[in-house]
């Protein structure tokens, strides 16, 4: 019997990418030779591997011929599974898992660490980001117009913009390889969130469209291939957020509450288009053109109430509390004050990729390779904050009573107050927030502009001998990414301290019964600003101009790589030996203040980077594969982390007077590790495959928040006190000594077709990743790893016969630092606790001959356990919750159709 899986793979070259067109690709269009197979096997008998088996098949034939440590995913995987982008598909590979944000999964870790250490590429080429850092949020890319996912967790010398911890190649058709007739199809689903539409003007249900055009021209010489892919999706959120925790009589107490009701319309239009033409034999042109519009557009409503910390006059009624694990969890709070709040945050993004590669192949030994990329990111974020309440200032309006009892979903109330009387709620500054200023809300505008450049040559030498090949590249990258904030208080018309809600502005109540603070008024600050009633007034401290940057970064990179492929001991030995040069040249310009005058001021650094490298595969008969891997590995400073903008001040509190700083480090490194991989796979039957991978990272440097030392001199200097020196303290990112990362990971893929004909159809995927970090801070203290995770792990149960299909899906992620919105969209990192999230989808695909044919059906099932995702202020204190959200089961049911 043969195995037909129906991949075609072409390696253009490395500098463009590693090409797979795998199985039958669902939601993106299917191969033509599918059914064709089909008929095919009613006539001779063979195995016919489609759909999701197809998709575990080509992942496994990745891994297996590749040279690298690697995992993947095809579009089959990506498109079948209940995933709303190619970052839930990602995370349930072996050692990797995802954060979610406002339930969707747009951030990746790799063996246990988040987002800031790893790469991420688009057809080989890297890619500008949404986010304030390099780390590309994956909610960004539409699952549909994706090939192929490839993690490499080693690298190679020919692996230009590595990681540390990993490089994610998202990859997209090559029409050329496609080897059928022409295809088209065309899907769409609809969505409905389980929680309603929890804010006026939100929605319960959204819709997804997409289509796919494939096809091959002039006798197979050009190929075409376009996706396009529109979503219009609602997500809903309920969170408890706490300010932190007062020590009240050696009891802990909340300190305050800041919880919200968020509703989010997701709009993104994806189109991807890739032009290939083989004019003959010897030469290869392939165009890419990528564009994404991204609009989040996000309200949230609810009530932040000044408790334990007992500012703004709140009292703690000494009778009727109960403590528990040394915390007050019941009482009563007098004398509350509250605020509402009705927020706005809207992001909006343009994300464009072109890229273009040439191919000239002499098929007499040599090779040579052109490739040029371009990635341009445009994002706006607006941020606005709206405040009412019962009068303006501390001690003016009705105050409330409210009894709490607190637990590990967090703190519920009782009030006495109804915050959905428009009579008793006014727009104002209940807390006096704005000092002498009568401050009714923040305006915060965020401009962010990240620019990237490629360009890369390669030529390659085949040879005889254990050196099947020798390749020799440069390749050259320039990025230059910018912020620029714009932030205004709000104040109200007339300079009043505070006004009534016009009833033209109000909408139905939100309602915060899950807290039990029930309806809150509501309305839409931006109907406010239209009609007058708020009125907008700069911040012209030097804060806000001191985040802004512009952040420069230039690297030369040469490598020469020599391809291994010789006969050892019983096996087949290959891999690849080589070495990176990597020339750095990054600056940044921003604002220095001294004495409250800024003055513009561009710094940077420049350095060189030797990254040796080693892969070795040694493949035996029984398809045994033991693998070892040896790297140098580097991951660049976050750009946020490297802008000049510095705010020099004079410290009092200490003799001698010293001169006080904070800001960036224009002249951050990387972080470096030595590191070393080893793997033992055993593949078997059709698409079964067991692996054990084990590595140590020695991190040799680290970059951590720290106090230090520092030289202020040739800086503008504050005046008007005497101070005897330039060297003072400086608070800012630093490189700090190194420590160790370890871990193992154990995968499988089985097939149970292989042990019993009567299992065909059924079988399990999945992995568990275990990780240990010891990393220290320049005071050589244990330092916590953003996004580091002990444990991670997946499965993925599944059965595919005569059409019908279902699978169900797990993953699990212990307790990490976490990212978590703050305000503008900074992150604020928190220590969230582990989380489980189950999947499910049932379909069905009509048959060859039947008169649907090409019709496939599905319904799917997203976080059906309803898993909140929960951050305490420490894992020993499981009470102190921070943040509590539920975002709820989403559900999905859809049909594509491929002609």
């Amino acid at each position: 019997m043969s195995n037909k899986t129906f991949i075609t793979a072409a390696r253009l070259s490395r500098g463009a990418s590693t090409i797979a067109l795998a199985g039958a690709l669902w939601m993106t269009g299917t191969t033509a030779a599918m059914a064709q197979a089909a008929a095919e096997d009613e006539t001779n008998d063979d195995i016919v591997v489609t759909g999701y088996a197809a998709a575990l098949d080509s992942a496994t034939t990745e891994k297996r011929e590749n040279d690298q440590i690697v995992e993947s995913v095809s579009a089959e995987d990506i498109g079948r599974l209940p995933d709303a982008s190619i970052g839930e598909a990602i995370a349930r590979l072996p050692g990797i898992t995802s954060q979610r944000l406002n339930g969707r999964a747009n951030n990746i870790a790799i063996r246990g660490l988040g987002p800031d250490f790893s790469q991420t590429l688009l057809n080989g080429r890297e890619q500008t980001s949404t986010g304030d850092n390099r780390a590309v949020e994956f909610d960004q890319y539409p699952s549909e117009i994706v090939n192929q996912v490839v993690v490499y967790k080693s690298p190679t010398a020919d692996l230009v913009g590595q990681g540390l911890v990993g490089t994610i190649d998202i990859r997209t058709i090559r029409p050329l390889e496609n080897g059928g007739r022409g295809i088209f199809a065309v899907g769409g689903r609809g969505t409905m969130a389980d929680l309603g539409a929890l804010n006026s003007g939100s929605n319960k249900y959204g819709y997804r469209l997409n289509g796919t055009f494939v096809d091959q021209f002039a006798d197979d010489t050009i190929g075409i291939a376009l996706a396009a892919s529109y979503v219009d999706e609602p997500y809903q959120l309920q969170e408890f957020n706490a300010w932190g925790y007062n020590n009240v009589g050696g009891n802990a107490l909340i300190g305050g509450s800041k919880s919200y009701v968020t509703s989010t319309q997701l709009q993104r239009l994806g189109i991807n288009g890739t032009l290939q033409w083989e004019p003959n034999d010897n030469m290869m042109f392939t165009f890419d053109g990528f564009y994404s519009h991204f609009n989040d557009d996000q309200i949230k409503r609810g009530i932040e109430l000044p408790l334990g910390f007992f500012a703004f006059g709140t009292q703690l009624s000494p009778t009727g509390q109960t403590v528990a694990g040394g915390q007050i969890v019941g009482g009563t709070f007098t004398n509350v004050e509250g605020v509402i709040r009705n927020d706005v945050y809207d992001r909006e993004a343009d994300l464009y990729s072109l890229g273009f590669n040439s191919v000239y192949d002499t098929h007499d030994g040599w090779k040579f390779t052109v490739d040029l990329g371009y990635s341009r990111t445009e994002r706006s974020e607006l941020s606005i904050e709206s405040y009412s309440g019962t009068g303006y200032g501390t001690g003016v309006g009705a105050t409330d009573t409210i009894r709490f009892a607190s637990g590990p979903s967090g703190t519920v109330f009782q009030p006495t107050l109804d915050y959905s009387n428009s009579s008793l709620i006014r727009l104002t500054d209940p807390l006096g927030w704005g000092g002498s200023r009568i401050q009714a809300g923040y305006w915060n505008d965020r401009q962010i502009v990240d620019d990237l450049k490629q360009f890369r040559a390669e030529v390659e030498r085949e040879m005889e001998g254990t050196l099947s090949s020798v390749q020799f590249g440069i390749n050259y990258t320039t990025r230059d990414k910018s912020l620029n904030p714009d932030e205004f208080f709000i104040g109200l018309r007339g300079g009043a301290s505070s006004l009534p809600i016009p009833a033209s502005s109000l909408l139905t109540p939100t309602n915060l019964s899950y807290l039990g603070l029930g309806p809150i008024v509501s309305y839409d600050p931006r109907t406010l600003l239209a009609d007058g009633t708020y009125v907008l007034d700069r911040n012209t401290s030097q804060d806000i101009p001191a985040k802004a940057y512009t952040i420069s970064e230039d690297l030369l990179t040469l490598y020469l790589q020599a391809n291994i492929n010789s006969e050892l001991g019983g096996g087949e030995l290959t891999g690849n030996i080589g070495v990176q040069a990597i020339h750095t040249d990054q600056s940044s310009s921003g604002l220095v203040f001294a004495n409250g005058v800024g003055s513009i001021r561009t710094r940077g650094a420049s350095y060189w980077d030797v990254l040796p490298s080693l892969n070795l595969s040694l493949r035996f008969d029984s398809d045994l594969v033991l693998r070892f891997a040896a790297a140098r590995e580097i991951q660049r400073p976050r750009l946020d982390d490297m802008r000049t903008a510095l705010s020099i001040g004079i410290d009092n509190s200490v003799v001698p007077r010293v001169y006080s700083g904070n800001g960036g480090n224009p002249f951050l490194r990387p972080i470096r590790a030595n590191a070393v991989d080893f793997n033992v796979e055993q593949y078997f039957g059709r698409g079964g495959l067991v692996a054990l991978q084990l590595f140590y990272k020695d991190l040799k440097t680290y970059i951590d928040q720290d106090r230090v030392t520092f030289d202020f001199a040739g800086n503008p200097l504050p005046t008007g006190l005497p101070v005897s020196s330039t060297v003072g303290y400086l608070d800012s990112r630093f490189n700090t000594g190194g420590g160790s990362f370890l871990g193992a990971e154990l995968g499988a893929t089985l097939p149970f077709g292989n042990f019993a004909e009567a299992l065909d159809g059924f079988g399990v995927t999945g992995g568990v990743g275990w990780t240990r970090t010891r990393v220290r801070n320049a005071r050589g203290q244990l330092s916590a790893i953003p996004g580091y995770s002990k444990w991670t792990a997946n499965a993925t149960v599944y059965f595919e016969r005569s059409g019908f299909n279902a699978r169900a899906s797990a993953r699990y992620r212990s307790t990490f630092l976490g990212d978590f919105n703050g305000f503008g969209g900074s992150p604020t990192r928190r220590q969230a606790l582990d989380e489980t999230i189950v999947d499910a989808q049932i379909g069905y695909d009509f048959q060859p001959g039947s008169a649907l044919e090409g019709l496939s059906l599905y319904v799917q099932g997203q976080n059906l356990t309803d898993e909140r995702f929960a951050s305490v202020a420490n894992t020993a204190t499981p009470l102190q919750v921070i943040d509590y959200q539920i975002y709820g089961r989403r559900f999905l049911a859809g049909f594509t159709f491929k002609f």
